[in-house]
C-alpha cells in the first residue's frame, strides 16, 4: 500500500480516509490514478483540488459509508469498479448488519488495490457472467445452518459474521490457525479465482503442478482428512501454513495471499522509508530495506531477502505490545519456490 497526502494542505493520509483530519476537505479515492483525492464540490458532482480535467461522482455506498471511491461523473455506473463485483449484501436496514460490511469493505478495497497494482483481470459477473469475479456477504440466519466462507467458480462468500473479532478469533482458536483475518480471507479465496483463470484456463497445469503436486486428487477426500488427521508433521518444510498441506487448491490460495501479504506490505515499508538494521545482528542476517517496487519485482529472491528482517521486525514490535506475532510463519526453501511460482504467473514468465 502507498502512502497517500492531502493534496491541499499536505496531511498524511490513510487510504479509507473519507475527509483530511487537518483541512476537512472531502476525499475520494480514483481508482485508474491509484490516488486518494482531496476534493472541491461543484454542485453534485466533484472536483480534485487543483484539478481541470475529470470530474466525479462517489460510489452509490458511500450512502453506507462502506466506499469512498469515485467514478467519472460522465459514467453511467452507480457503482465504483470495486462495489460493482458484489452479488449480495446484507440487509442495510440492520445497523449491525452495516457495521459489519464496512469491515468488510475495507477489506476488500485493499484486495482491490493489490489486484489493480498486479494489473490481474477483475471482469465482474455482469460483463462476464460465466466467470466474472463476484462476492456474497450473507448474515447468518436465526436456525440456519452457519454460512461457511469459501469460493465457487469465481464467486466469494465471506460470511459477515467473520467481521466480528470475537466470532473469528473463537473460529480461529477452534481451527487451530496462527492467523485469521478479513484481508487474509479475501487475499486466500481469490487465490482459488486466480487459479480458475491463470492456470487452468491459461493452459499452466503441468508446470503448476510440478510446483504444487497433482490437483486432481479428490478435493472432499483431501479435506476430510485434514480435519480428522491433521497436516503431515512436516508440513513447516514444505507449506506455508499447516492449511496448505491440505490439497494442491488449498497450497496455491495459501500461497497466493501471502504473495499479497508479502508485496503489500513491502511497498508500505518502502513509503514509509523503512529500515532495519539492529545492532546486535553481527552477521547482517536481519538488514533490509525497500528500495524497490514490491508490485514490479521479477526477483523473487529479493522479495523474500527483504520481507524477512522486516516480519521479524514486525513481531518484535508486537511482542513488544503484547501482541500476536503479525507473521507467525516461516518460509522455507520449498515455500520460496512456491512464491517464486506466484510472482512468475501473475508478472506472466510462467
Amino acid at each position: 500500500m502507498k502512502l497517500f497526502w492531502c493534496q491541499h494542505c499536505g496531511q498524511v493520509l490513510y487510504f479509507e480516509n473519507r475527509s483530511c483530519g487537518n483541512c476537512g476537505h472531502q476525499l475520494g479515492y480514483v481508482a485508474e490514478a491509484a490516488t486518494l483525492s482531496a476534493l472541491e464540490p461543484e454542485g453534485e458532482i466533484w472536483r480534485p483540488v487543483g484539478g481541470t480535467g475529470t470530474r466525479y461522482r462517489f460510489c452509490a455506498n458511500a450512502e453506507f459509508d462502506v466506499c469512498n471511491w469515485l467514478i467519472d461523473a460522465a459514467s453511467p455506473e452507480t457503482l465504483c469498479l470495486t462495489c460493482r463485483h458484489n452479488r449480495t449484501i446484507p440487509d442495510t436496514s440492520i445497523e449491525a448488519n452495516v457495521t459489519a460490511w464496512r469491515k468488510l469493505e475495507m477489506a476488500k478495497h485493499r484486495l482491490f488495490y493489490s489486484l489493480l497494482r498486479l494489473k490481474l483481470p477483475l471482469e465482474n459477473r455482469m460483463d462476464a457472467p460465466d466467470y466474472g469475479l463476484a462476492f456474497d456477504f450473507p448474515a447468518t440466519l436465526p436456525r440456519s445452518p452457519r454460512v461457511l466462507t469459501g469460493h465457487d467458480n469465481g464467486l466469494v462468500t465471506i460470511a459477515l459474521a467473520e467481521a466480528d473479532d470475537v466470532e473469528r478469533e473463537t473460529q480461529r482458536t477452534l481451527m487451530h490457525e496462527p492467523y485469521r483475518t478479513l484481508l487474509g480471507h479475501f487475499r486466500h479465496e481469490v487465490g482459488h479465482y486466480y487459479w480458475d483463470r491463470l492456470v487452468r484456463d491459461q493452459d499452466k497445469l503441468a508446470a503448476c503442478r510440478a510446483v504444487f503436486g497433482d490437483d486432481e486428487m479428490d478435493y472432499g477426500e483431501a479435506l476430510e482428512a485434514h480435519y480428522a488427521n491433521g497436516a503431515p508433521p512436516d508440513w513447516p518444510q514444505n507449506f506455508v501454513s499447516a492449511y496448505a498441506a491440505a490439497h494442491p487448491w488449498e497450497d496455491f490460495a495459501e500461497t497466493w495471499a501471502h504473495y499479497l501479504h508479502i508485496v503489500d506490505t513491502l511497498e508500505m515499508a518502502g513509503a514509509l522509508g523503512m529500515q532495519v538494521n539492529p545492532r546486535v545482528d553481527k552477521r547482517g542476517d536481519l538488514e533490509g530495506r525497500v528500495d524497490f517496487d514490491a508490485y514490479r519485482m521479477r526477483d523473487t529472491s529479493q522479495l523474500v531477502e527483504a520481507w524477512v528482517p522486516f516480519s521479524v521486525a514486525l513481531n518484535c514490535l508486537n511482542r513488544a505490545m503484547g501482541l500476536p506475532d503479525a507473521y507467525p510463519f516461516v518460509l522455507s526453501a520449498q515455500v520460496t519456490a512456491k512464491l517464486g511460482f506466484i510472482n512468475d504467473l501473475v508478472h506472466g514468465r510462467v
